[in-house]
């Protein structure tokens, strides 16, 4: 795979988190916490003192993520929840991604945030 063609399947699955993110624009904090307190799995499979934490490195970090959250049925819910209330300071793991995946997500979810009038997720913001 090319850079172009690698460059072009990460600018797809960008698009495709932010569209899945903009349908909880109006559900409220307590709503979403709830939801994912509630179902998941990092609260209901892993050891609250025994949670594998990220090391720093990002290829590690990123596998450990996307473990610990696959098949989740919150994940979309917790990145969500994650960006309003830690914004660009995020840390550990949420919603699947790494630290430095999520803090590459934010100016972009940021964006369609405040610009919500602004169509879908591709050909608009920054």
């Amino acid at each position: 795979m090319s850079h172009e063609e690698r460059y072009a399947f990460a600018r797809d699955a960008l698009d495709l988190r932010l569209l899945r993110l903009a349908r909880f624009r109006h559900v409220p904090d307590d709503v979403l916490c709830e939801l994912v307190t509630r179902d998941g799995l990092c609260f209901w499979v892993f050891d609250r003192d025994e949670m594998p934490e990220p090391v720093g490195d990002e290829d590690v970090d990123r596998r450990l993520a996307a473990y610990m959250c696959e098949g989740c049925p919150v994940a979309d819910e917790c990145l969500e929840l994650e960006f309003r209330a830690a914004g660009e300071r995020t840390t550990g793991v949420w919603g699947g991604l790494s630290e430095s995946d999520r803090r590459a997500l934010y100016a972009a979810w940021r964006w369609h945030r405040d610009n919500p009038d602004n169509g879908g997720a591709r050909g608009a913001g920054p």
